[in-house]
């Protein structure tokens, strides 16, 4: 008995050994940096799974109950109503949840499949890690996400294809949407525009760009000849109807805008022009307009 009672410690004592309580690293900054990882307490798996549930019930209340009133504060709880009022239905399942401590750092860290079928009719499935920062109440402080987007998506990042006039390296690459705030520029100079706002007007333009209009004719122009843009005008109306940026897959970070909308003109001698326009401006690495294609009918 006394022989099996000893094998037995030792076997425990030998499985003890092999299952390390610690692990991993932080490299970052702060008090914690080079502590190992530890793993959390189970109620923080349960408050995740408790939390994907109010978010796929699209209960909002519930749902807010889980983060602090710092980060679920009223501007962001009327975003998460409005994000879920959207869809027809939302699912969150989680598949791995890892609650995690390291010194006074608090996570739980979670993978998780998510299906969103919205009312405007679009869809998507996404793989999803998740990364939710703990307070010492255990409700979240902050969040961030990860994702893998399905190829049963309705729609993706990128698509369509560039050809070009002869062939060369970008030859068969994708586009991709472009984020380096040209959305806003072109925005900002459309009021600008119809302020009649020359000096507004030029933060959008490179010092020298190139025209390319409707009539098919060719000017370059350099900022300081806008000057006088607006002189034969007594007013202009321009209304935009899209602005959608995008570049060509994995290449520098110069992009084009394609942009329509409709504008209107009345001159000073009692002229009035009108057209429907469709217009590229090429912005360049710094972010300015460099050169616009026009057409219109």
């Amino acid at each position: 008995m006394k022989l099996i009672i000893k094998s037995l410690a030792t076997i425990f004592i030998v499985s003890n050994m092999a299952c390390e309580s610690s692990g991993g690293v932080w490299l970052g900054e702060g008090n914690n940096s080079g502590n190992s990882y530890t793993f959390g307490p189970n109620q923080d798996v349960e408050m995740l799974k408790n939390l994907a549930k109010a978010y796929s019930e699209k209960n909002v209340e519930k749902l807010s109950s889980y983060y602090s009133q710092e980060y679920m504060n009223e501007s962001r709880k009327e975003n998460y109503s409005k994000w879920l009022n959207s869809m027809e239905s939302i699912t969150m399942k989680p598949y791995k949840i890892i609650p995690l401590r390291n010194g006074d750092f608090k996570q739980v860290i979670a993978w998780s499949k998510e299906e969103r079928i919205s009312k405007n009719g679009s869809y998507e499935k996404l793989d999803l890690m998740e990364s939710f920062v703990l307070g010492d109440d255990g409700k979240v402080e902050s969040f961030k996400q990860w994702k893998a987007i399905d190829s049963v998506n309705f729609g993706m990042s990128y698509g369509g294809k560039f050809f070009g006039k002869e062939q060369n390296s970008n030859t068969g690459r994708p586009f991709v949407f472009s984020n380096r705030n040209e959305t806003k520029i072109i925005e900002n100079f459309v009021a600008s525009y119809n302020k009649m706002d020359v000096d507004g007007m030029k933060n959008a333009f490179a010092e020298e760009f190139t025209l390319n209009d409707y009539r098919g004719q060719k000017v370059k122009y350099k900022k300081s000849e806008l000057d006088n843009f607006f002189k034969p005008f007594k007013s202009v109306n321009w209304k935009l109807n899209a602005i959608i940026p995008i570049k060509i897959a994995n290449t520098d970070a110069a992009s084009g805008v394609i942009v329509r909308g409709t504008e209107s003109r009345v001159l000073k001698n009692g002229r009035k022009w009108k057209k429907d326009l469709m217009e590229i401006y090429y912005f360049d690495l710094e972010g300015k307009i460099s050169s616009m294609e026009q057409f219109a009918k």
